[in-house]
């Protein structure tokens, strides 16, 4: 057994120097962990906490520096003339002090908010970054839940079913095609329909009808993997069923588990945009990704592009460095291309 388990710090010892080793691959495990911590600061409300204050004029443009608002401290003017009663004359004249005031009052909270924002403001005047940002916290937290659960669920399921077939793999094949008999994007919308709005339903509903695809190549991997050399050795030395399952088959196709976690991760992100466009997603409450896509696309025919290109940069940047990532830990852990010291 000691030999097992140094065989399988080796493994996962290996892959890690390999990963260092790929450029690319440590630069965008970076950018993803940027996002984390831009997540977990957001979460926390360190940062984005006011995003819902307007603290700019509507549609303000993206610039650095920008005009000021000009101070008006302009009142209604009362006529006035000797031996005039005003009340006479015009019956809402005791008013207009009262108004003046009011209106003062007014011009003074406008000109405290910005004409200009670093990345500009939407159609209510908030800031476009601090959105963005707290939109980040919720895309990619649904993402990476739903990701994270589904690819468990497909795992475990179909490490079962490939390494013990029988009535058990014949039960769990029978699952699986009955959730892939309906059409993914439909299942999805009729889960929407009967759970609430919300995190917690979008993660649940996105992870129930995504599992399917990984336990699909899980199974295959560990049908094929169950009857070689490495696997019935172990077996001779008298290795449980786990262990041979989760330390000596799991750790040679992780990279497969991980691919698709990278692909789900993306998908899971654009499902989550469809569902909030929809009025399925997060709550009225919330903002993410999806709802400023939405309310980005309105803004767009006025000409005001800056909360489209904002998110769709974002979008972007983290997709991308996911997959490279996503992609070098593969290569890391596929057991073709690694050597062991």
């Amino acid at each position: 057994m000691s030999a097992v388990s140094n065989s399988s710090g080796g493994v996962w010892a290996a892959s890690w120097r390999r990963l260092k080793t790929d450029r690319v691959g440590v630069v965008s495990m970076g950018i993803v962990a940027a996002f984390l911590v831009l997540v977990l600061l957001a979460a926390t409300n360190l940062v984005a906490a006011n995003w819902q204050q307007e603290v700019g004029v509507p549609n303000a443009p993206p610039t650095l520096v920008g005009p000021q608002p000009a101070e008006d401290t302009g009142t209604i003017a009362a006529p006035k003339g000797p031996n005039v009663d005003l009340s006479d004359i015009d019956p809402l004249a005791p008013r207009y002090a009262e108004w003046a005031e009011r209106a003062k009052a007014f011009k003074t909270e406008e000109a405290t908010k910005a004409e200009t924002l670093p990345l500009g403001g939407d159609r209510l005047g908030r800031d476009v970054l601090t959105k963005v940002i707290k939109g980040a916290e919720v895309s990619i937290v649904v993402g990476l839940l739903a990701a994270v659960v589904a690819t468990l669920i497909g795992t475990l399921l179909g490490a079962i079913s490939g390494f013990f077939g029988g009535k058990v793999g014949d039960f769990l094949e029978w699952v699986y095609n009955v959730f892939t008999a309906i059409p993914s994007i439909l299942l999805i919308f009729a889960f929407a329909a009967i759970f609430h709005r919300g995190v917690a339903s979008v993660v649940f509903i996105l992870a129930l009808t995504g599992w399917t695809g990984i336990y699909r190549l899980i199974r295959a991997e560990f049908m094929k993997h169950r009857v070689r050399e490495y696997v019935r050795s172990a077996e001779a030395i008298g290795a449980s069923q786990a262990s041979r399952m989760f330390k000596h088959i799991l750790p040679n196709v992780s990279h497969v588990a991980l691919v698709q976690l990278s692909l789900h991760v993306v998908s899971f992100i654009k499902s989550e945009v469809i569902l909030s466009y929809l009025g399925l997603g997060v709550g009225v409450d919330q903002v993410s990704w999806g709802t400023m896509l939405a309310e980005a696309q309105n803004e767009l025919i006025l000409g005001h592009w800056w909360q489209l290109a904002t998110v769709a940069a974002f979008m972007a940047v983290f997709v991308t460095a996911f997959a490279l990532f996503t992609d070098a830990l593969r290569d890391a852990l596929d057991p073709k291309l690694r050597g062991l010291e």
